[in-house]
Parts: structure tokens; sequence; C-alpha cells
């Protein structure tokens, strides 16, 4: 009966318009009321969901994300893109992509990318005669490329809720080749869509001012380096390289580029304030969530289950995945990896997946559930910046979704996608 209180309070709540945190805090507490338990545990799960030091890299990494979008980096970025890939057919299409790979390297938000490549790109391709739907298809799959590439906050937030036993190095660096991968086959379907409807292409400017808009972006590039290289060589931890990254992000746009004032200053910090006060409040609430679920034996029950239907590891992974799909389009990203890693993770494991490997599964999927209907995230930020409605978006985006999918299945089943690379590190 618990479980159906549970996850009933949790559905009822979450179809009624309650925030999902509300959702999974309420869900918790009625559980325990119903068992006789004391409710302070809920409380006292939240506190610890939070209390844990490498959530300190959240904050400091959305805040190194938020200056970057208002101190012009992203501009920058696009104007390199568009040198280096501009001549390619339906070429505004590849510099959207290649410039979120570029920007995810450095924001490692979704939502941000798709803001501020989105608001730069998308006016451009409407004035170059590209349709406002595809401008808008191209800039919310490929945003999701920033949630593979490092400083991903996700695998962090995966990592923690793995019970802190997985290396962040490691995470970031197995989605590094899945993040690329995901770009190259959203390049490639961008090109056909573009060449079957004709769009335009735009002139190569010459080696030489390619060269010049690279010189001109390496401070923002640089970032990537720090962060990746730090993390991965062991110099400094997850923690304190996103505390490097915010302070260098500050001084390259307000000492390098001259584009942040006192005003940009203060939005970004009230919007990193925000954004970090509604994740840490999803992850406490989530952490009183995932602790029910161990303690009513859930993941152990589902294992069971699971091995009943059949003990073949391809199929098992198959089920998560459809699982995962369909939960990603009802609730966001940050609190179904809280919820979903507990449950799922000792399932995949049992069945012999890398538990890192299954974390670059697990953050592809839910970012694809990002650009999916009815609760999309960042399909409703690039509808709202491209002035479209969601159903129109929606109409054309499915070669998009194809190629994320078939992304997904690769890294599914071809574990070494995600294990090769951390693997050079050992």
């Amino acid at each position: 009966m618990e479980p159906f209180i549970l996850f009933g309070t949790f559905t009822i709540l979450l179809l009624i318009g309650t925030p999902v945190a509300f959702c999974l805090g309420a869900a918790s507490l009625a559980t325990v009321l119903y068992m006789d338990l004391p409710p302070v545990i809920v409380f006292q799960r939240l506190n610890s969901g939070v209390s844990v030091f490498a959530l300190m890299a959240i904050p400091f990494f959305i805040f190194a994300g938020e200056l970057m979008v208002r101190g012009d980096i992203a501009r920058r970025l696009v104007a390199l893109a568009a040198a280096g890939f501009g001549h390619m057919r339906g070429g505004l299409g590849q510099v959207n992509i290649t410039a979120s790979v570029l920007f995810g390297g450095i924001s490692g938000s979704a939502a941000a990318d798709a803001t501020a490549i989105g608001s730069l790109m998308i006016p451009q391709m409407k004035k170059r005669g590209y349709p406002v739907e595809y401008g808008v298809n191209v800039t919310v799959m490929s945003s999701i490329i920033a949630l593979m590439l490092p400083p991903s906050h996700n695998m962090i937030i995966y990592s923690i809720s793995a019970g802190g036993r997985l290396s962040i190095a490691d995470l970031f660096t197995a989605g590094i080749l899945p993040g690329l991968m995901l770009a190259g086959s959203l390049m490639v379907t961008a090109w056909f869509v573009a060449r079957r409807a004709g769009y335009p292409t735009e002139n190569f400017p010459g080696w030489g001012s390619l060269g010049a808009l690279f010189v001109n972006a390496i401070p923002g590039l640089l970032l990537i380096g720090i962060i990746f290289g730090g993390v991965r060589s062991g110099v400094f931890t997850a923690s304190e390289s996103s505390c490097i990254a915010a302070v260098y992000a500050l001084l390259v746009t307000a000492l390098a580029y001259r584009t942040m004032g006192w005003p940009e200053f203060v939005a970004s910090t009230k919007a990193a304030v925000r954004t970090t006060a509604m994740v840490l409040l999803v992850i406490g609430c989530a952490a009183s969530f995932g602790w029910l679920l161990a303690f009513l034996r859930i993941p152990a029950e589902l294992v069971a289950f699971l091995k009943n239907i059949s003990e073949n590891p391809l199929i098992i992974l198959l089920l998560i995945n459809i699982v995962l799909l369909f939960l990603g389009t009802f609730m966001d990203m940050s609190p179904l990896i809280v919820i979903t890693t507990p449950i799922f993770l000792p399932v995949a494991t049992a069945f012999g997946v890398d538990p890192v490997h299954f974390g670059v599964i697990l953050v592809l999927n839910l970012g694809i559930g990002l650009c999916t209907p009815p609760v999309g995230t960042v399909l409703f930020v690039g509808c709202a910046v491209g002035r479209i409605s969601v159903w129109d978006a929606i109409k054309t985006i499915w070669p998009f979704y194809g190629a994320a999918v078939f992304t997904l299945l690769l890294v599914t089943y071809i574990p070494a996608l995600s294990l090769w690379l951390p693997s050079l590190f050992r």
C-alpha cells in the first residue's frame, strides 16, 4: 500500500499543476504519516540531501554560465562557428549546432544554451529566408549537447544520486564522445533537411577572417580547458573548478571583453540565485522521496520483476530507455535524475552495466525529454525565443528527434563510446 500512496500522491499533485519539488515533498510526507513514522524524517532527509559538499559546484557553474550568457561570449562563439561552418548546406543550421557545442562546453546548461544561441541565431535565420520552425528545431535539439559536455551539472547530480561513489571527472569525460556524436548526427540531419528544402549557404570569409575570430574567442574557449583539464588532471576538484570558472568568467567578461557592467552582473547574480534555489529544493525533496524508495525496497522488487521478463541486458536497457523517455515527457530533468537513479541504477548494474555508462545513458535520455511536450522546458524556451507555438515546432522536429534517439541507441548498446575516453586517464 505504501508505494501506491507515494506514487499516487506524487502523480495527483503533478497533474493538478503543483511544482515538482512540492509534489516530491508532499508525497514523502504523506507516505511517512501513513507508515506511522516521525514526520521529521522527511525534513532530515531533505537536509541531508542538500548537505553534500559536491553540490557546491552547481551554483558556481550556474553563475559562470549566466555571466557568459550576459557577457557577450555567445556572440563571439557564434561568429567563430559561422566562419567555420556557414558555407555548408543550410549553413546557419550548422552554425547553430556548432555554436551549441562550443557554448555547451562553457555553460553546461541546455536552457542557457537555447536562450543564448537561440536569441542570436533564430532572428538571423529568419532574416535570411529560413523557416522559423527550422531555426527553433535546430536550436532546441542542439542545446541538449550541453548536458553531455563538461561542466554539465546534471552529471554532478547523477553522481550524488548514485551515492557519491562515482568520479565526476569520469562522468565529465564519458559524456564528451557521445556529446560530439549527437552534434554530428544533428549536423547530418540538418544538412539533409536543408538540402531537401533548398535552404541557402553562407560565403566562406577566408582563413584570415577565421583566424581573427578564433583569436577573439580564445578567452572564452579557454574556460573549457580550465574546467575539464583541471578536474581531469586532479589539479582541483569539481567544486574548486566551479569557483575558478565563475571567477574566470567574471574576469573575461569584465576585463578582457569589457561587456559586463554592473546591471549585467546584478542580473546574472539574481538569475543564478533563482536557478540554484530551484535546483537545490528539488534535490532536497527528491532525496526524501529516494530514501522512501530504498526503504520500501522498490528497486530490489523492480530488479526481480524485470528478471522475470527477460535475462537479456539488451532488452532490459531498451525497457529502461522507453520508461525514461516517457517520464521525460512530463517531468523536468533534475528531479528525474534524483528519483530514477536509485530505482534504475541497481537494475542496470545487476545486468552488468557500468554505472558511468548508465549515467551517460540517463542524462542523454532525459535531455531528449527536455525537448518533448507537454513539459519540455527547453522546447518551451526555443519556441518563446522564436515566437511560435509548441505545436508548430513539433510538427517538423521529428527528423531531429530521430537523430537524437539514434545517438541514444548507439550510446546504450556500445559501452565503449562512453567508457573508452575515461579509461585513457586511469
